[in-house]
């Protein structure tokens, strides 16, 4: 079979798309004279990072009582002041979704060009982003996904699944290399009635079942210091003997590993998640039984910006055919490891 590339001229391109016309096939002409690319022919979006206008950008998430969200904050604050184009106007979002509720009413009133939502919880605050759409404010759903895409313009979050999927490969495929065959596998979750823990949890249980594996122990902690040394405490006494442990959040994670130094337990590895510096300093030292992390990166926030920019200067992104900012961007999760810690630092919260 041949693999060589062939000659413009004699490509066959098919656009199944709205661009394309309705079952439109578009065929490479067999003269070079009409050689053209009908996508590099296509508008060019503009994506110049000039200032356009002035713009008003609405923010509300939730109060900063965990590292990550504390780093949602910052994230965009600092992405903000780079732009000297743009107001940056957070609203207190208050302590759970009916606070926020009214705190976004209030910042729908005042008519911000955009805005940028981390909801306490999406479907509980659906009917705001819907609000704010209606009223001709677009807004960028951010992270916990409203339930109804008529909220949002652009939704931007994590991988909880690749959360999952990224830790099970680095443990199946470690013990594999190291020959196990009837591991002792260990979870350590973060809150279980939330929809993103349901998702991670998946994707680990999916991804350890392609090298024959399953979780032996697992338990639910909170995404609290306090919880994940509680819950770590109790399941290593559970466990007298584990060959690895995923623990779903790295905050948590500094209790986790406060009750394994406590327990003197050596015998296996764990893997964290979200990328918080603490946890990448440990992987960099290597000295303790931290060997990676899985990201849910807090840079979310600073990208939602940018495209909240976008958005209100009616621009595309750069190297996309497209003319306007995609609907949906869903951040992959990187595995974190000694090998290449050094270039995750400058993003660890």
């Amino acid at each position: 079979m041949n693999t060589q590339p062939q000659p413009l001229s004699r490509r066959r391109i098919l656009f199944t798309g709205a661009a394309a016309g309705a079952g439109a096939l578009l065929v490479g002409c067999t003269s070079n004279k009409h050689d053209e690319d009908p996508v590099a022919a296509a508008p060019v979006a503009d994506t110049s990072g000039a200032p356009g206008k002035a713009i008003t950008i609405g923010f509300s998430v939730p109060a900063a009582d965990h590292g990550w969200m504390a780093a949602i904050t910052s994230n965009a604050q600092g992405r903000a002041k780079q732009y000297k184009e743009v107001t940056f106007k957070a609203v207190e979002a208050g302590e759970d979704a009916t606070a926020q509720r009214a705190a976004l009413e209030t910042l729908i009133q005042s008519k911000p060009d955009v805005i940028i939502v981390l909801p306490h919880d999406g479907a509980q605050l659906t009917a705001s982003g819907r609000k704010a759409m209606q009223a001709g404010i677009p807004v960028i759903n951010l992270d916990r996904e409203f339930s109804d895409e008529l909220a949002f313009r652009v939704l931007i979050k994590g991988d909880n699944y690749g959360m999952g999927v990224a830790a099970g490969h680095f443990i199946g495929g470690r013990l594999k290399a190291a020959g196990k065959t009837s591991p002792v596998i260990a979870e350590i979750a973060g809150i279980d009635n939330l929809p993103l823990t349901q998702e991670r949890s998946k994707g680990f249980k999916d991804t350890l079942a392609t090298y024959g594996f399953t979780v032996g122990h697992r338990a639910a902690a909170e995404f609290t210091i306090d919880s994940g040394q509680r819950v770590a405490a109790n399941l290593l006494q559970a466990a007298p003997v584990l060959d690895a442990l995923w623990n779903h959040d790295d905050d948590q994670g500094v209790g986790v590993l406060a009750a394994v130094g406590q327990a003197g337990r050596k015998e296996f590895f764990m893997v964290g998640g979200a990328g918080s510096r603490k946890a990448m300093e440990h992987i960099r030292d290597d000295d303790s039984v931290l060997k990676a992390t899985v990201t849910y990166s807090p840079s979310m926030s600073a990208s939602a910006v940018s495209l909240a920019r976008l958005v209100a200067n009616g621009r595309g992104m750069g190297d996309l055919a497209e003319l306007g900012v995609p609907k949906e961007i869903r951040l992959a999760s990187e595995t974190i490891t000694k090998e290449n810690v050094a270039g995750y630092l400058p993003l660890g919260f």
